[in-house]
Protein backbone atom coordinates (compact mmCIF):
# COMPACT_ATOMS: atom_id res chain seq x y z
CA UNK A 1 0.00 0.00 0.00
CA UNK A 2 1.48 3.33 -1.13
CA UNK A 3 0.64 6.96 -1.72
CA UNK A 4 2.22 8.82 -4.63
CA UNK A 5 3.36 12.35 -5.43
CA UNK A 6 3.56 12.68 -9.24
CA UNK A 7 4.12 15.78 -11.34
CA UNK A 8 7.73 16.68 -10.45
CA UNK A 9 8.62 16.57 -14.15
CA UNK A 10 6.21 19.44 -14.90
CA UNK A 11 8.99 21.97 -15.46
CA UNK A 12 9.16 24.78 -18.01
CA UNK A 13 12.16 26.18 -19.88
CA UNK A 14 13.09 29.02 -22.21
CA UNK A 15 14.57 28.35 -25.67
CA UNK A 16 18.36 28.19 -25.92
CA UNK A 17 20.46 28.35 -29.08
CA UNK A 18 24.01 27.42 -28.16
CA UNK A 19 25.45 28.72 -31.45
CA UNK A 20 24.21 32.20 -30.43
CA UNK A 21 25.65 31.93 -26.92
CA UNK A 22 29.13 30.55 -27.66
CA UNK A 23 31.45 31.60 -30.46
CA UNK A 24 32.65 28.79 -32.72
CA UNK A 25 36.26 28.84 -33.90
CA UNK A 26 35.59 26.45 -36.80
CA UNK A 27 32.75 24.85 -38.75
CA UNK A 28 33.02 21.57 -36.81
CA UNK A 29 32.45 23.32 -33.47
CA UNK A 30 29.54 25.25 -34.97
CA UNK A 31 27.89 22.02 -36.09
CA UNK A 32 28.32 20.53 -32.62
CA UNK A 33 26.67 23.58 -31.04
CA UNK A 34 23.79 23.36 -33.51
CA UNK A 35 23.35 19.65 -32.74
CA UNK A 36 23.22 20.47 -29.03
CA UNK A 37 20.58 23.13 -29.71
CA UNK A 38 18.56 20.69 -31.79
CA UNK A 39 18.51 18.04 -29.08
CA UNK A 40 17.58 20.63 -26.48
CA UNK A 41 14.77 21.90 -28.74
CA UNK A 42 13.22 18.43 -28.75
CA UNK A 43 13.15 18.51 -24.92
CA UNK A 44 11.86 22.12 -24.85
CA UNK A 45 8.93 21.23 -27.12
CA UNK A 46 8.05 18.22 -25.00
CA UNK A 47 8.15 19.72 -21.50
CA UNK A 48 6.63 23.04 -22.67
CA UNK A 49 3.94 21.04 -24.48
CA UNK A 50 4.56 23.08 -27.61
CA UNK A 51 5.23 20.19 -30.01
CA UNK A 52 2.86 19.59 -32.93
CA UNK A 53 4.15 16.06 -33.53
CA UNK A 54 1.39 13.44 -33.41
CA UNK A 55 1.56 10.45 -31.05
CA UNK A 56 2.10 8.09 -34.01
CA UNK A 57 5.06 10.10 -35.33
CA UNK A 58 6.54 10.47 -31.82
CA UNK A 59 6.29 6.70 -31.36
CA UNK A 60 8.00 6.09 -34.71
CA UNK A 61 10.77 8.63 -33.96
CA UNK A 62 11.51 6.95 -30.63
CA UNK A 63 11.84 3.49 -32.12
CA UNK A 64 8.43 2.26 -31.00
CA UNK A 65 8.23 3.60 -27.45
CA UNK A 66 4.58 4.16 -26.53
CA UNK A 67 5.11 5.90 -23.18
CA UNK A 68 5.48 9.68 -23.32
CA UNK A 69 7.68 9.40 -20.25
CA UNK A 70 10.05 6.92 -21.93
CA UNK A 71 10.19 9.07 -25.06
CA UNK A 72 11.28 12.08 -23.00
CA UNK A 73 13.87 10.00 -21.12
CA UNK A 74 15.30 8.89 -24.47
CA UNK A 75 15.60 12.53 -25.61
CA UNK A 76 17.39 13.46 -22.40
CA UNK A 77 19.79 10.54 -22.74
CA UNK A 78 20.76 11.86 -26.18
CA UNK A 79 21.19 15.42 -24.90
CA UNK A 80 22.99 14.83 -21.60
CA UNK A 81 26.33 13.42 -22.91
CA UNK A 82 26.74 16.36 -25.29
CA UNK A 83 25.80 18.82 -22.54
CA UNK A 84 28.28 17.25 -20.10
CA UNK A 85 31.07 17.57 -22.67
CA UNK A 86 30.29 21.25 -23.11
CA UNK A 87 30.19 21.79 -19.34
CA UNK A 88 33.60 20.13 -19.03
CA UNK A 89 35.00 22.35 -21.78
CA UNK A 90 33.53 25.55 -20.28
CA UNK A 91 34.72 24.53 -16.81
CA UNK A 92 38.27 24.31 -18.17
CA UNK A 93 38.26 27.42 -20.35
CA UNK A 94 35.23 29.60 -19.58
CA UNK A 95 34.46 32.53 -17.33
CA UNK A 96 32.83 32.15 -13.90
CA UNK A 97 29.41 33.30 -15.15
CA UNK A 98 29.50 30.84 -18.04
CA UNK A 99 30.51 28.01 -15.70
CA UNK A 100 27.61 28.78 -13.35
CA UNK A 101 25.12 29.04 -16.21
CA UNK A 102 26.19 25.68 -17.63
CA UNK A 103 26.14 23.93 -14.24
CA UNK A 104 22.63 25.31 -13.76
CA UNK A 105 21.58 23.94 -17.17
CA UNK A 106 23.15 20.56 -16.39
CA UNK A 107 21.59 20.50 -12.94
CA UNK A 108 18.06 21.31 -14.08
CA UNK A 109 18.35 18.79 -16.93
CA UNK A 110 19.44 16.07 -14.49
CA UNK A 111 16.63 17.03 -12.10
CA UNK A 112 14.16 16.57 -14.96
CA UNK A 113 15.86 13.25 -15.85
CA UNK A 114 15.48 11.97 -12.29
CA UNK A 115 11.85 13.15 -12.16
CA UNK A 116 11.01 11.35 -15.41
CA UNK A 117 12.66 8.11 -14.26
CA UNK A 118 10.60 8.37 -11.06
CA UNK A 119 7.44 8.99 -13.13
CA UNK A 120 8.25 5.90 -15.17
CA UNK A 121 8.64 3.90 -11.95
CA UNK A 122 5.14 5.00 -10.90
CA UNK A 123 3.88 4.22 -14.40
CA UNK A 124 5.02 0.58 -14.37
CA UNK A 125 4.24 -0.07 -10.68
CA UNK A 126 0.99 -1.91 -11.34
CA UNK A 127 2.50 -4.19 -13.99
CA UNK A 128 6.11 -4.83 -12.92
CA UNK A 129 7.10 -4.12 -9.31
CA UNK A 130 10.67 -5.35 -9.78
CA UNK A 131 11.27 -2.90 -12.62
CA UNK A 132 9.51 -0.16 -10.65
CA UNK A 133 11.80 -0.61 -7.63
CA UNK A 134 14.85 -0.63 -9.93
CA UNK A 135 13.74 2.63 -11.55
CA UNK A 136 13.13 4.29 -8.18
CA UNK A 137 16.68 3.37 -7.13
CA UNK A 138 18.06 4.68 -10.44
CA UNK A 139 16.27 7.99 -9.86
CA UNK A 140 17.70 8.09 -6.33
CA UNK A 141 21.19 7.73 -7.81
CA UNK A 142 20.58 10.60 -10.25
CA UNK A 143 19.43 12.89 -7.43
CA UNK A 144 22.33 11.86 -5.20
CA UNK A 145 24.84 12.66 -7.98
CA UNK A 146 23.04 15.95 -8.59
CA UNK A 147 23.30 16.97 -4.93
CA UNK A 148 26.93 15.97 -4.47
CA UNK A 149 28.57 16.63 -7.84
CA UNK A 150 26.59 19.31 -9.68
CA UNK A 151 24.77 21.82 -7.49
CA UNK A 152 27.67 22.00 -5.05
CA UNK A 153 29.70 23.45 -7.94
CA UNK A 154 27.14 26.20 -8.54
CA UNK A 155 28.43 29.41 -6.93
CA UNK A 156 25.36 31.60 -7.35
CA UNK A 157 24.79 34.01 -4.49
CA UNK A 158 21.17 34.84 -5.43
CA UNK A 159 18.27 32.68 -4.23
CA UNK A 160 17.84 29.56 -6.33
CA UNK A 161 14.65 27.72 -7.26
CA UNK A 162 14.12 24.65 -5.01
CA UNK A 163 15.08 22.28 -7.83
CA UNK A 164 18.54 23.90 -8.02
CA UNK A 165 19.53 23.31 -4.38
CA UNK A 166 21.62 20.36 -3.12
CA UNK A 167 19.27 19.86 -0.16
CA UNK A 168 16.15 19.35 -2.30
CA UNK A 169 18.06 16.90 -4.51
CA UNK A 170 19.14 15.00 -1.37
CA UNK A 171 15.51 14.94 -0.22
CA UNK A 172 14.39 13.57 -3.59
CA UNK A 173 17.08 10.88 -3.46
CA UNK A 174 15.78 9.71 -0.06
CA UNK A 175 12.16 9.83 -1.24
CA UNK A 176 13.04 7.61 -4.20
CA UNK A 177 14.87 5.15 -1.92
CA UNK A 178 11.82 5.11 0.36
CA UNK A 179 9.54 4.46 -2.61
CA UNK A 180 11.79 1.64 -3.84
CA UNK A 181 11.58 0.03 -0.40
CA UNK A 182 7.80 0.54 -0.31
CA UNK A 183 7.53 -1.32 -3.63
CA UNK A 184 9.72 -4.10 -2.20
CA UNK A 185 7.39 -4.35 0.79
CA UNK A 186 4.37 -4.45 -1.52
CA UNK A 187 5.99 -7.27 -3.51
CA UNK A 188 6.80 -9.16 -0.31
CA UNK A 189 3.17 -8.85 0.80
CA UNK A 190 1.97 -10.24 -2.52
CA UNK A 191 4.41 -13.13 -2.15
CA UNK A 192 2.77 -14.05 1.15
CA UNK A 193 5.48 -12.84 3.53
CA UNK A 194 4.28 -11.81 6.97
CA UNK A 195 5.54 -10.62 10.34
CA UNK A 196 9.07 -9.47 10.98
CA UNK A 197 10.27 -9.01 7.38
CA UNK A 198 7.36 -6.76 6.43
CA UNK A 199 7.63 -4.82 9.69
CA UNK A 200 11.30 -4.11 8.95
CA UNK A 201 10.65 -3.14 5.33
CA UNK A 202 7.92 -0.65 6.24
CA UNK A 203 10.02 0.67 9.12
CA UNK A 204 12.83 1.26 6.61
CA UNK A 205 10.50 3.36 4.46
CA UNK A 206 9.62 5.43 7.51
CA UNK A 207 13.32 5.93 8.40
CA UNK A 208 14.13 7.19 4.87
CA UNK A 209 11.26 9.66 5.17
CA UNK A 210 12.36 10.83 8.62
CA UNK A 211 15.81 11.66 7.24
CA UNK A 212 14.30 13.42 4.23
CA UNK A 213 11.95 15.48 6.44
CA UNK A 214 14.85 16.63 8.60
CA UNK A 215 16.77 17.82 5.52
CA UNK A 216 13.72 19.51 4.02
CA UNK A 217 12.97 21.43 7.20
CA UNK A 218 16.48 22.92 7.03
CA UNK A 219 16.10 23.57 3.29
CA UNK A 220 12.90 25.60 3.77
CA UNK A 221 14.91 28.10 5.82
CA UNK A 222 17.17 28.66 2.81
CA UNK A 223 14.54 28.39 0.06
CA UNK A 224 11.01 29.67 0.68
CA UNK A 225 9.45 28.20 -2.46
CA UNK A 226 9.44 24.51 -1.47
CA UNK A 227 5.82 23.36 -1.98
CA UNK A 228 3.97 22.59 1.26
CA UNK A 229 2.31 19.62 -0.44
CA UNK A 230 5.71 17.92 -0.73
CA UNK A 231 6.18 18.08 3.05
CA UNK A 232 2.61 16.84 3.58
CA UNK A 233 3.37 13.90 1.30
CA UNK A 234 6.53 13.05 3.23
CA UNK A 235 4.82 13.30 6.63
CA UNK A 236 1.90 11.22 5.37
CA UNK A 237 4.19 8.60 3.86
CA UNK A 238 6.17 8.39 7.10
CA UNK A 239 3.08 7.83 9.25
CA UNK A 240 1.48 5.43 6.76
CA UNK A 241 4.45 3.07 6.66
CA UNK A 242 5.09 3.41 10.38
CA UNK A 243 1.49 2.28 10.93
CA UNK A 244 1.94 -0.66 8.57
CA UNK A 245 5.16 -1.59 10.34
CA UNK A 246 3.27 -1.82 13.64
CA UNK A 247 0.53 -3.83 11.95
CA UNK A 248 3.05 -6.59 11.17
CA UNK A 249 4.99 -6.15 14.40
CA UNK A 250 1.95 -6.88 16.57
CA UNK A 251 1.15 -10.03 14.61
CA UNK A 252 4.55 -11.36 15.58
CA UNK A 253 4.02 -10.34 19.22
CA UNK A 254 0.68 -12.14 19.33
CA UNK A 255 2.25 -15.27 17.90
CA UNK A 256 4.85 -15.06 20.67
CA UNK A 257 2.13 -14.93 23.32
CA UNK A 258 2.46 -11.19 24.01
CA UNK A 259 -1.05 -10.09 23.11
CA UNK A 260 -1.16 -7.41 25.83
CA UNK A 261 1.89 -5.69 24.39
CA UNK A 262 0.45 -6.09 20.88
CA UNK A 263 -2.73 -4.29 21.97
CA UNK A 264 -0.67 -1.49 23.52
CA UNK A 265 1.24 -0.92 20.29
CA UNK A 266 -1.98 -1.05 18.23
CA UNK A 267 -3.63 1.59 20.41
CA UNK A 268 -0.61 3.82 19.91
CA UNK A 269 -0.53 3.19 16.15
CA UNK A 270 -4.24 3.95 15.68
CA UNK A 271 -3.99 7.18 17.70
CA UNK A 272 -0.89 8.25 15.78
CA UNK A 273 -2.47 7.55 12.39
CA UNK A 274 -5.68 9.42 13.28
CA UNK A 275 -3.72 12.45 14.42
CA UNK A 276 -1.76 12.66 11.15
CA UNK A 277 -4.42 12.35 8.44
CA UNK A 278 -3.15 13.90 5.17
CA UNK A 279 -4.83 16.77 3.32
CA UNK A 280 -4.88 15.17 -0.13
CA UNK A 281 -8.15 13.31 -0.76
CA UNK A 282 -6.53 10.40 -2.64
CA UNK A 283 -4.08 9.88 0.24
CA UNK A 284 -6.95 9.98 2.74
CA UNK A 285 -8.51 6.93 1.06
CA UNK A 286 -5.32 4.91 1.57
CA UNK A 287 -5.06 6.20 5.14
CA UNK A 288 -8.65 5.20 5.90
CA UNK A 289 -7.95 1.64 4.77
CA UNK A 290 -4.86 1.40 6.98
CA UNK A 291 -6.68 2.87 9.99
CA UNK A 292 -9.61 0.48 9.40
CA UNK A 293 -7.19 -2.47 9.24
CA UNK A 294 -5.46 -1.43 12.46
CA UNK A 295 -8.76 -0.75 14.23
CA UNK A 296 -10.17 -4.11 13.14
CA UNK A 297 -7.04 -5.88 14.36
CA UNK A 298 -7.18 -3.97 17.65
CA UNK A 299 -10.81 -4.91 18.26
CA UNK A 300 -10.08 -8.54 17.43
CA UNK A 301 -7.12 -8.71 19.84
CA UNK A 302 -9.00 -6.88 22.61
CA UNK A 303 -11.94 -9.26 22.29
CA UNK A 304 -9.67 -12.31 22.32
CA UNK A 305 -7.71 -10.99 25.30
CA UNK A 306 -10.88 -10.22 27.24
CA UNK A 307 -12.33 -13.72 26.86
CA UNK A 308 -9.24 -15.94 26.57
CA UNK A 309 -5.89 -14.53 27.69
CA UNK A 310 -6.73 -11.85 30.29
CA UNK A 311 -3.29 -10.33 29.79
CA UNK A 312 -2.49 -6.87 31.17
CA UNK A 313 -2.29 -4.20 28.47
CA UNK A 314 0.57 -1.74 29.09
CA UNK A 315 -0.04 2.00 28.84
CA UNK A 316 1.84 3.97 26.20
CA UNK A 317 4.62 5.00 28.60
CA UNK A 318 5.10 1.40 29.73
CA UNK A 319 5.72 0.05 26.24
CA UNK A 320 9.30 -1.15 25.66
CA UNK A 321 11.31 -0.69 22.49
CA UNK A 322 10.79 -0.34 19.51
CA UNK A 323 8.21 2.35 20.34
CA UNK A 324 10.78 4.50 22.13
CA UNK A 325 13.26 3.94 19.30
CA UNK A 326 10.70 5.11 16.78
CA UNK A 327 9.99 8.35 18.62
CA UNK A 328 13.69 8.99 19.28
CA UNK A 329 14.35 8.65 15.55
CA UNK A 330 11.45 10.93 14.65
CA UNK A 331 12.56 13.60 17.13
CA UNK A 332 16.26 13.42 16.28
CA UNK A 333 17.35 11.95 19.62
CA UNK A 334 15.49 14.46 21.80
CA UNK A 335 13.27 13.48 24.71
CA UNK A 336 9.75 12.37 23.87
CA UNK A 337 7.01 14.93 24.40
CA UNK A 338 3.57 14.00 23.05
CA UNK A 339 0.85 16.60 22.62
CA UNK A 340 -2.03 16.69 25.10
CA UNK A 341 -4.41 15.92 22.27
CA UNK A 342 -2.41 12.86 21.28
CA UNK A 343 -2.24 11.65 24.88
CA UNK A 344 -6.00 12.07 25.18
CA UNK A 345 -6.49 9.91 22.08
CA UNK A 346 -4.34 7.13 23.52
CA UNK A 347 -6.16 7.24 26.87
CA UNK A 348 -9.51 7.01 25.10
CA UNK A 349 -8.31 3.99 23.15
CA UNK A 350 -6.99 2.37 26.31
CA UNK A 351 -10.46 2.77 27.84
CA UNK A 352 -12.12 1.25 24.81
CA UNK A 353 -13.64 4.48 23.44
CA UNK A 354 -13.93 5.20 19.75
CA UNK A 355 -12.19 8.25 18.23
CA UNK A 356 -13.79 10.16 15.42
Amino acid sequence: MMISYPGLSKLRTKPVLYENVFSASDSGTLEQLKELSSKRKAIEDSINESSFITEAIAREMSGGLTSRCEQDIQKLECYLPLLENLVHHINSNGKNRQVDDMYFELGMTLFLYGALIREQALEVLSSDMVQSATLFRKAAGVYSYLAQQVFNNLSWTQERPPEATPSVSSVMSLICLAEAQAVTAKKAEENGNTGGLLAKLHCGVKEFMVEAINILQVATKECKDVPSRLLDFMLSCRTLHESMSYKYLVQGLKNDGKIGMAIGYLRWAVANAKQNVPKDESWKLVYKQVIDDLTGLLQKYEHENEFVWHEKVPFYDELPLPLQQAWTALLGGSSVCLSEFFLAQILLLERGADIE
